[in-house]
């Protein structure tokens, strides 16, 4: 089964939509550009802590989902254990599919 999450990661990511890792995560959170923020499973607490605390801060939602590998490799990268979706329709279309 292909993951249809993964996949809209993907798509997002090519659009230039998402933005990965734990420093542009964060600026794109910081700056209210992040419309959902995607935290890998196998993270450290730390970092899932974190992101937590900022998105729930800015009432931006969260999932954790996935791990470091998968994440990175929808996004065509390495390990990635965090990303932010910066496009209100990729952001939905994600949620959608998580909560299914």
């Amino acid at each position: 089964m292909t993951d249809r999450v993964l996949s809209s990661i993907g798509l997002a990511t090519k659009a230039g939509k998402a933005a990965s890792g734990e420093f542009s995560t964060e600026k794109a959170i910081k700056e209210g550009n992040a419309y959902l923020v995607l935290i890998a499973e196998d993270a450290s607490d730390n970092t899932k802590k974190h992101f937590q605390d900022m998105c729930n801060y800015r009432s931006i939602p969260y999932k954790i989902y996935g791990n470091k590998e998968s994440l990175g490799h929808a996004m065509g990268k390495q390990t990635r254990a965090s990303l932010a979706i910066t496009d209100a329709g990729f952001a939905n279309m994600i949620q959608k599919q998580l909560d299914l």
